[in-house]
């Protein structure tokens, strides 16, 4: 039996189970916190080794995305997201599992037409639009500076 389009979101909301939102925002709120409070942690230890200021912003979210590609690829980014949620998706590591999925997921179908033509799909949007909103931005930001 087919579903009416105007049925179906009832059936769908009937089917559905109450979402736990609370429990979902203090998890997100406290592994998002976590992440970026390991961030820091790495900024500090890079700082007592001696490396300068400017050196240390850069290998802090170089490490960060290293570590997140390194645990998508092993399967537990995956696992320590379904319990976190959106805290996981929030800084940094997010993006960079959003890159290194796709490319796990479509690495049968060649170097080419699996990971070289699939490995943006997730996060290519984010890049397209942060540069149009960035470009926009600095296109106001000039006239209103300028005129």
């Amino acid at each position: 039996m087919q579903k009416q389009p105007k049925t179906y979101p009832q059936y769908a909301k009937a089917r559905a189970g109450k979402s736990p939102v609370l429990r979902n925002c203090i998890l997100a709120f406290i592994s998002g916190g976590a992440i970026c409070t390991f961030g820091q942690l790495l900024f500090d230890l890079y700082r007592m080794a001696g490396i300068g200021e400017e050196n240390v912003k850069i290998l802090v979210p170089v490490s960060l995305i290293f570590l997140a590609a390194l645990t998508t690829g092993l399967g537990w980014f995956q696992k320590a997201a379904k319990y976190a949620g959106a805290g996981t998706l929030v800084p940094i590591t997010g993006f960079a599992n959003s890159v290194v999925s796709p490319a796990i997921d479509n690495k049968a179908e060649g170097m080419i037409l699996g990971l070289g033509a699939q490995i943006f799909v997730i996060a290519g949007p984010v890049i397209l639009y942060g540069a149009l909103a960035s470009a926009v931005y600095g296109v106001i930001y000039y006239c209103l500076t300028t005129f």
